[in-house]
């Protein structure tokens, strides 16, 4: 009979290999006319992320096959490395521009987005030091917050509110886990408020996304199209959707329908039952990698896997509240599922360092 470790960790690979399948399903669905009318002559969405999957799945073998993702200077290491790349970004002619924000470096065909490595190394070297914490080691609870306030500076001078929010939530649902006091939560949240008022004040764009997402369609074909053109893909598609690759929505009406918004594409097509199912596949991938770090045998271990499972999770739960106008709009990927190689390849990775760190408690 398989241990129950095995069990869960056949669970998260499989789930998370079921994601990354149905994401190439609906890339094929969503994103071929897409293709086809702003790539013409190049190779379809779906075939290139069937590479990147498979490159992705490369990666992921060699990650969590490797020894030196348990150690702490590793992390420090890449910790540094990633603050590195950070600033590198900003530096005009190395960063690229996307969508008015420059937050890539072009090495070759590929492009490398900084702050999907450095959201990793923070979760990852605050794990190291919560745990010396509890071991009975005096730390200065203001390098923890240090550590989450440097790259999270350096993200928002791209700037990218998406990787931010996400890097920051997920610090603290870690600083929650390793039991900080409920005091300091609230002077975060205080601090959180008078933040978030200097970021609108510093960028007006950013009040337009509050108002669109109060009422989008105020401006339905400015702040407010992309939140409208969801919800008429949503609204319409029912229980079971209009069938696979039926969609209305992705023929030029919504924009890139296989990169941020594809999970209203999979409603649309699929429907509310549909979209439960790739829900729960969500929740299958949470439920079994929470499962793997409730049998570490180390506090480090517990909570690097706690806090990287919670950072995917969130995200994904991000995006699906984005997309049915919970959230306003961030501007963040759907994990597994939005097309793109970096992110995949990012994202499996974590999936690796997750399996590696599971590998070695016993």
């Amino acid at each position: 009979m398989p241990s129950l470790k095995f069990t869960y960790k056949r669970l998260f690979i499989l789930s998370a290999f079921t994601l990354s399948v149905v994401g190439i399903i609906f890339i094929y669905s969503a994103g071929t006319y897409w293709s086809a009318i702003h790539y013409k002559g190049e190779i379809p969405f779906y075939i290139k992320q069937s590479i990147y999957l498979l490159l992705a799945l490369i990666v992921f073998y060699i990650v969590s096959n490797m020894s030196i993702f348990h150690l702490e200077k590793t992390w420090i290491s890449l910790y540094i490395f990633s603050l590195f790349l950070l600033v590198l970004v900003l530096i005009p002619g190395i960063g690229l521009e996307r969508n008015g924000s420059q937050s890539w470096i072009g090495i070759g065909p590929l492009t490398v987005q900084p702050a999907e490595l450095v959201k990793i190394t923070t979760l990852m070297v605050l794990s190291f030091l919560l745990s010396k914490v509890l071991s009975g080691e005096r730390i200065v609870r203001l390098q923890h917050f240090l550590i989450i306030i440097i790259p999270s500076a350096l993200i928002m001078l791209q700037p990218d509110f998406g990787s931010v929010f996400i890097l920051v939530i997920s610090s603290f649902i870690l600083l929650f886990i390793a039991r900080y006091p409920i005091k300091l939560y609230v002077a975060i949240i205080v601090i959180g408020v008078i933040g978030l008022v200097g970021l609108i004040a510093a960028a007006p764009y950013r009040l337009k996304r509050i108002e669109a997402f109060i009422d989008p369609w105020q401006d339905p074909l400015g702040s407010g199209f992309q939140a409208v053109q969801s919800l008429l893909a949503i609204g319409p598609a029912g229980l079971l959707g209009h069938g696979f690759q039926q969609s209305r929505q992705k023929f030029l009406y919504l924009p890139e329908p296989q990169n941020d918004f594809i999970f209203s594409i999979i409603l649309e097509e699929i429907g509310f039952v549909g979209g439960c199912f790739l829900i729960a596949l969500f929740c299958l991938f949470i439920y079994s990698g929470m499962g793997l770090a409730l049998q570490a045998t180390r506090s480090s271990d517990f909570f690097a896997i706690s806090s990287l499972v919670a950072m995917i999770g969130f995200q994904a739960a991000l995006n699906i509240g984005v997309v049915i106008g919970l959230i306003p709009v961030t501007g963040v990927t759907l994990p597994f599922i939005s097309y793109g190689g970096t992110s995949l390849m990012i994202i499996w990775f974590v999936v690796g360092v997750i399996v590696a760190i599971s590998n070695r408690t016993t």
